[in-house]
This record gives C-alpha cells, structure tokens and sequence, in this order.
C-alpha cells in the first residue's frame, strides 16, 4: 500500500511540472522565490594531530556523528561509484533529471508502482536539509523546487559535498566520513573498492542496510552497486570480483579518542572548529599503551601520566593524563600532567646548576655528606647514611640529600624559584616563603612544570616555549641557567646507572620520590626529545613501594625506545665549559665552602663594579674593568661559570672583550667566600 502510495504522489509531482513546464516564466519565478535553508551544515568539533590525523570529535546536537569533509578528502572511487549508482547525468542536469523523470512516470503509469526512481543527488540533498518526506505529491513538489533553486546558488562540487555530509548511514551516524570510521575505522581518502560501494549502498535505506544489523541485505545492496558500476564502465570485471570477496565489517568501531584530556581542556578554551594540535598520534597512542601497560595488574588505584616534548621548539608530542580516561576507580578523567604534586628529587638538577652558575661549585669539586643541621632542619639521606666527602658529580648521581640541601642553603631558596618561574613554571608553596625543605620537594608543581624545567636545561638553559597547538607563538627568549651550568647538569645526569634492563645509551636523567610515596617521577632528554613520567594515585594517597628509580626509570628509557631507535647526541661543551679533573680545578673551585663560607660574613667580598643587573655597552678595543672590594686576596673571576682570572692580588682587573649577551660574573676570594652579579652586554 505504501508503495503504491508514493507511486501515486510520484505521478502526480511529475504530471503538475509537465504543466509548468509550459509557463517558463511562471517557472522560474517559482524557483527563484524558493526559501532556501541553511547550506552550510553543523558538524563535530575535531582534534586532529600535527599531521591531520583525527585524535577525537565530539558529537552535534542530538548525540548524531557528523564530520567536516571536504572532496578532496574523499576516495575519488567512493565518488565515481555513487554517480554510477544514484544520478549518472548529475553533471548534466540543473536539479532535476528530467529524462529519468519522464521514464519513472511512464513506469508508473505502466506498472501502478514505482520501478525506478529518479531523485537526483541534488534532490536528495533538498530533501535531507529539510528533512521532507517523498510520500505524498507536495512533499516531492518540494525537494523538486527546492533542488533546482540550490542548483542556481550552488557549484555541482558544493552540493556535492553537502550529500557527503548529510547521507544518512543508520543510528546516529551522518556523512561519508563519520560512517567510514564507525565501518572501517578510517579516513574515507583511501577506500577499498568494496568500502566505497557499501558506503554508496547504505544511504537509502540506512537503517535496513547496516551490515552488522543486516549483513544479507548489505551485501546484496553492495553488490548492486558494483553490478551497476560494472555496467557502465566504472569497475572492470576483476574488480568486481575482488569486491564482492572482501568481506563486510561486524561491528560498529569506536570513534579516536587519542589525548582526551587535551582535547578536553582545550576545546573547552575553544569549542568551536577544527583544533590542530602539536602531538603526534602514533606516538599518542604507544604513550597511552605504555601507561596501561605500567599499571596493568599493579591494583586499581595505581595511575600513570606521559609527557613528551621536543626541547628544540617546545611542541607536545603526546600528553597522557591518566592510564585510562574511563576508569573510574584510578580517577582516570583526571589529568595528572596538570596535577600538583610533590617533586621529590627532580629539582635538584636545577639546584645543583644554580651552584655551578654562581661558581660555588665544579662538578669535580669535592663536597660533604655528612650529618648537618641548618637551623632547625637537619636532613637525612633516604637510606639513613652519610658517605662523607665526594664529588659534586657522584652527589648528584646518589641524589644525596644534605648536599643539595647545603648547596641551596649557599645559592638561597628565593633564587631557586625565581628560576623556577623563568623556566615557566608555576610553583606553590604550603605556607609562606620557601625554605630549604624545597630542595627535597616541599613545593607543588605539575608535570607540565617539570617538562618545562627539563626542557631549558637540555636546550642549553634557555626557556623552552611548551605549546600544544600548531602554530602558537613563541615567547621572548629567557635564560633560566647559563649554557655552561647547564651543559655540566646535563653532563652529569647523562653519566647516571641506567636502570638494571636498561641499555646504557647516555640518556640524560634523574628520579625522584616524594614523601610518603605518594609520586614516583622520571625525567629525561636527549637531544631532541623530554620526557616525564608519573606513576602514583591520583587521590594522593600513598603507593608502597613506589619509587622514582625502580618504578618510574624503566617506563622512561622504554618510551625513549619507542620514540626512535637511537637517541639523539646531547651537544658538545659550550666555550667556557671547564672540563678537567679534580686537581686542576683552580683552588676555590677544589671545594665546596657552604654557606658559612661563601655568604653572610662581613669580610666576605663584594663586587664594586659593575653592579648586579648593570646594561653595559660593548667598547671595541676596551677591556671590561671589575672591582672587587673585601676578602682575601688572591681571587679568582669566573664569567660565566669560567675562570678568567686565577691568582689575581688586585682588587681591579682586566675580564677582556665579552660577547654581547645576558653574562654571569663570580668572584671567590682566598677563604672560598664568593659573590655574583648578573649583567647584560649590549652593541656599542
């Protein structure tokens, strides 16, 4: 009955424009006063990787799926199959076939039913943009004038690409390129014969067609497709053959949902659009499988988060913020790269270069482990030990704690997060001002924090730019530590025991553990890449067991090992690195003094010229003069974490010619007391 229904309507339609037809005029003010609807269609917002590649969509209104494409972003075959199959003279007619019109009519009026149909694309794109039914006459009158109007505002390839996003496919699935993901699980641009002919098959009946619903009536529906293709010279016979072996899909796929607390944080910031970011998606989903592999049977509370950033630009490579986004028992919708956690350890490196920077310290020189009180804090190594006097190298490497503490005692927890913030970080205090209980991770910072800190001290000390979106502008270049101390840091860290299973491959890194075992950290660099790991609860309770070298290390060098093969080299020393061994360090350098020694006594010297934060011009053939006023003569001038001067009685020396640029200035006297100043050298 419905058929004959709708064969009826069909007649009618057909019989009404045969005679408007013989009012051309009339016609054409009909078409031309037509209320046309909204063209450019809504469609989900995307997060594509820095190749294109889709790392999540988010649905439009009513929970539907529907894609932004373009034709170039389709199968051409996709194309060439559904004019072969739907409306072959498309690119002949203005809307309407009237040829196949006329031969549908006739059909009809043979027949009583309709036999084949003779709706355009066009026709069916009007139809789909209002939704209007083909079951009575004035609903088809409709898509009729609607299909010629759009025919006179619109190119053939602009309502083409409109049939592309609005092709029902069954659900809650619209367009070529939503159904090509939720069939294939693929972008619709490189398609199998047999894809494209069952993606042209399923718009007409999307519902009765769904392969994993009805894969009798899919297939046989494809095969049409194909027999019609065959017909008319658009497959060749093999081809044909080939498609109708390959078999149909039995399930629906899961849309990408790479990085989606990025993707979160980010379209929230911007929901609208396309968002291209600067992660990489095959490295995004190796990071996100490392992470549940790390937490794989370790209880289900345990949770890990990923960084990685290449130092040289600052883009995000991959960002995982939990080891599974919908795992509610881990708190896995909490993103733990932006968490704020307790270091542990991991700021020492900074620490420990603040000491090379103000020349208080070598990596050579020799400094004391031992049991030591600074006012009412009297740190404790982990393991309860002291090893007495060692080189500033093994302390780092041992990250011992009363070394570091003594180290930041001498330099000044003020300073310490004043270059913690230069570097772009953020950091929290519980309470007040800092103190040195900061050197062992009595401050708050975030994962995203500590890839900042590691990437300015693999770029030679210099503030890396951490973005994630393509083409973001980078900030005005900051020193965070001079090229010399980081060069010495890096050096060190590069020089740790890599884990018991891994290769020792010069990877620069450092762990860290914070109280209670509540955060095992890595961090690590080459020369390009960065790389963060967290492993804990994101509750915040603690994780027995939990440490940074035992747990978090072996996570870092295998994501190391599936960025590339092979690290990339860390660069040479910087001029001014001096790379000698304990005894050839000039005498105040041989060992570290502490604070007693380098600041807060009265006699202790001072630098006269030029002062802290002085702008000096650069005078050709002029030597920069300095002055130091108290301490003990002799006195050695370090610029930049290098000697310049040894042995020098005079109070006022020659430092030379220095290049234009930000310059570290260090005076240590015979006692080993020193001072510092920071200057900038301009051109003449």
């Amino acid at each position: 009955m419905i058929r004959v229904i709708r064969a009826r309507a069909f007649f009618r339609a057909a019989l009404l424009l045969l005679a408007l037809g013989l009012a051309r005029d009339r016609v054409d003010a009909w078409i031309d006063a037509t209320v046309i609807p909204p063209l450019v269609p809504v469609t989900s917002v995307e997060v594509l990787d820095r190749e294109g590649v889709l790392l999540r969509a988010y649905t439009v209104e009513n929970g539907r799926w529907r894609l932004p494409v373009t034709l170039a972003e389709v199968d051409p075959d996709f194309i060439a199959l559904l004019l072969a199959y739907e409306d072959r003279r498309f690119h002949d007619h203005a809307g309407v076939d009237w040829r196949a019109m006329a031969r549908a009519a006739w059909q009809v009026a043979r027949h009583g039913r309709i036999v084949s149909g003779a709706s355009t694309l066009t026709m069916q794109v009007a139809r789909l943009l209002e939704d209007s039914g083909t079951g009575t006459w004035r609903g088809k009158l409709r898509q009729i004038r609607l299909a010629l109007a759009l025919e006179r505002q619109m190119t053939k390839d602009e309502i083409l690409t409109l049939y592309l996003h609005l092709a029902p496919y069954g659900g809650n699935i619209e367009g070529v390129r939503a159904a090509s993901f939720t069939w294939f699980g693929q972008e619709p641009r490189r398609l199998t014969t047999a894809e494209a002919a069952l993606l042209v098959a399923i718009p007409q009946a999307p519902n009765s067609r769904r392969p994993d619903q009805n894969p009798d009536n899919a297939r046989a529906t494809r095969n049409r497709v194909l027999a019609r293709a065959l017909r008319f010279d658009v497959l060749s016979a093999e081809d044909v053959a080939a498609a109708r072996a390959e078999p149909l899909p039995e399930a629906r796929r899961d849309f990408p949902i790479l990085a989606p607390h990025l993707a979160d944080r980010l379209v929230a910031e911007d929901p609208a659009g396309r968002h291209r970011l600067t992660l990489d998606a095959t490295l995004q989903a190796q990071m996100e499988a490392l992470a549940r592999d790390a937490v794989r049977g370790q209880g289900d509370r345990l949770n890990a988060a990923i960084m990685v950033m290449d130092h040289r630009t600052g883009a995000v490579l991959a960002s995982v913020g939990s080891a599974d986004y919908t795992d509610t028992a881990r708190q896995g919708f909490v993103d733990m790269t932006r968490a704020l956690r307790s270091p542990g350890s991991t700021l020492k490196p900074l620490i420990y270069g603040l000491g090379f920077e103000a020349g208080l310290v070598h990596p050579e020189s020799l400094i004391a482990d031992r049991p030591t009180r600074f006012g009412d804090y009297a740190p404790q190594n982990f393991d309860r030990q002291f090893r007495g006097e060692l080189s500033v190298r093994r302390a780092l490497q041992a990250s011992l704690n009363v070394p570091a503490v003594a180290l930041l005692d001498a330099v000044g927890p003020a300073e310490l997060m004043t270059r913690m913030r230069r570097a772009g970080m953020v950091p929290q205090l519980p309470v007040g001002q800092p103190g040195l209980a900061v050197a062992l991770g009595g401050v708050g910072v975030t994962m995203e924090d500590m890839i900042r800190l590691y990437g300015a001290l693999a770029a030679g000390g210099a503030r890396v730019p951490l973005h994630y979106r393509q083409g973001a502008a980078g900030a005005d270049p900051v020193q965070v530590l001079s090229p010399v101390a980081a060069w010495y840091t890096g050096d060190i860290l590069s020089d740790m025991p890599p884990p018991p299973t891994a290769p020792r491959n010069g990877l620069a890194y450092k762990t860290g553990t914070s109280y209670g075992h509540r955060d095992a950290w890595a961090f690590g660099y080459d020369g390009r890449h960065v790389v963060g790991i967290w492993l804990g609860r994101a509750d915040g309770a603690s994780v027995p067991g939990a440490f940074g070298a035992d747990r978090a290390a072996p996570l870092l060098f295998e994501a190391f090992a599936r960025i590339a093969p092979r690290l990339a080299p860390l660069p040479p020393p910087p001029r001014g690195a001096l790379t000698v061994g304990h005894d050839a360090l000039p005498g105040p350098l041989r060992r570290f003094a502490g604070r007693d020694g380098a600041t807060g006594d009265p006699e202790a010297p001072e630098i006269a010229f030029p002062p802290d934060g002085a702008v000096l011009a650069r005078q050709p053939g002029l030597p920069m003069i300095a002055r130091v006023d108290r301490g003990t003569p002799p006195y050695t001038w370090l610029w930049n974490g290098r000697p310049v001067e040894i042995g020098q009685q005079m109070r006022e020396v020659s430092i030379g010619q220095p290049d234009e640029g930000f310059a570290h200035l260090t005076v240590i006297d015979s006692e080993g007391r020193g001072a510092s100043v920071f200057l900038e050298i301009t051109a003449p």
